[in-house]
């Protein structure tokens, strides 16, 4: 090893045994631990080094160091090769996924296997609709005045609309409507779906415009994005087993996951399908979220339908945490578009 990459190895061997044990890692503990081939001297030296670029800190006076962000981010970017699951890991996955019934069900599993993978925070994104496409629309008739509108995309999610019509309808102009709207919805995307919806009233049979104009505007209201996107959050109590890695900021990483919005422009940033993506404490945008560590992907097959991740400190196992993440999100994706 040259002298750059043995200072890496020795960065790496306490970035492992720090977050085994908490404990700030002496050059003792490194020459024993870890087999370098270098003398205690050479690992001081090369400490002293680290600590000089910003990589590791002394947190008191103990002869012992800590990974700094920057170390952190160094490790994270270096890391060769992540940790696979074992093969009894990916078949328990598989299983307890592919046991999901619907939509919610698969995205309440998802958060609870995340959690219980990395031992942190995990929170998964709803379907982002403004990606998804029309899989089928349903008309159903409750009442000969009142129809159910079931609007199921490729992603899984349904929305379910009752619409009051004021008129009675027929039978057979009930499957005339079913028959325009599905011919109008099926296989577009959301947006195309909505302007394709907005037309239909004024070039469809006379006799239809007006139950058309009462569905259309339901109907839209439906396929535009909604302003609040929906998601699933478990595995918080994760984080008050390690409240001694947040000290006096363990509440305000609390507060900050309650607020969606901030946990949402989190995820939103998992742009690419099967690319992690690591955000270590002061790089998180979010000040709350400053002593944490923020692990998201996008989970669907091509373009990401949303986005999941965990939160944890910044002392967090990353190679194994990026390899749940990735994953899960695998599994997920495969799941939902082969429903």
């Amino acid at each position: 090893m040259n002298a750059d990459e043995r200072r890496f190895a020795v960065l790496r061997a306490i970035v492992a045994d720090y977050v085994s044990t908490q404990e700030p890692v002496g050059s003792k503990a490194i020459v024993d631990r870890h087999n370098l081939g270098v003398s205690s001297a050479t690992v001081r030296n090369d400490m002293a080094v680290l600590e000089e670029d910003g990589l590791i800190a002394q947190p008191h006076t103990s002869a012992g160091r800590i990974p700094t962000d920057k170390g952190y981010r160094q490790f994270v970017d270096r890391i060769s090769q992540v940790k696979p699951l074992s093969s009894a890991e990916k078949r328990a996955v598989q299983t307890f996924l592919d046991g999901a019934v619907d939509l919610d069900d698969v995205l309440r599993r998802s958060v609870r296997l995340l959690a219980q993978l990395t031992r942190q925070v995990a929170v998964v994104q709803y379907p982002t609709l403004t990606r998804s496409t029309v899989r089928h629309l349903e008309v159903v008739q409750l009442t000969p005045a009142r129809l159910m509108l079931v609007l199921i995309t490729d992603s899984g999610r349904v929305d379910q609309r009752v619409v009051d019509l004021g008129d009675v309808l027929a039978d057979t102009d009930v499957a005339r409507l079913r028959e325009v709207l599905g011919n109008a919805l099926a296989g577009r995307k959301l947006a195309e779906a909505s302007a394709a919806v907005a037309e239909l009233p004024d070039t469809a049979p006379e006799d239809l415009r007006t139950p058309l104009l009462h569905l259309a505007t339901v109907l839209i209201e439906t396929l535009v994005e909604h302003p609040e996107e929906r998601m699933v959050l478990g595995g918080t109590a994760n984080l008050t087993r390690s409240h001694a890695d947040f000290p006096g900021s363990l509440r305000q990483v609390l507060e900050a996951l309650e607020e969606q919005v901030v946990v949402m422009r989190l995820l939103a940033a998992s742009q690419d399908s099967g690319l992690v993506t690591v955000r270590i404490g002061e790089e998180n945008e979010a000040e709350d979220l400053r002593t944490a560590s923020v692990v998201t992907v996008g989970y669907g097959s091509g373009t990401p339908l949303g986005g999941m991740g965990v939160v944890g400190p910044t002392r967090m196992d990353y190679p194994g945490t990026i390899s749940a993440v990735h994953a899960v999100a695998r599994y997920v994706g495969e799941i939902l578009t082969g429903r």
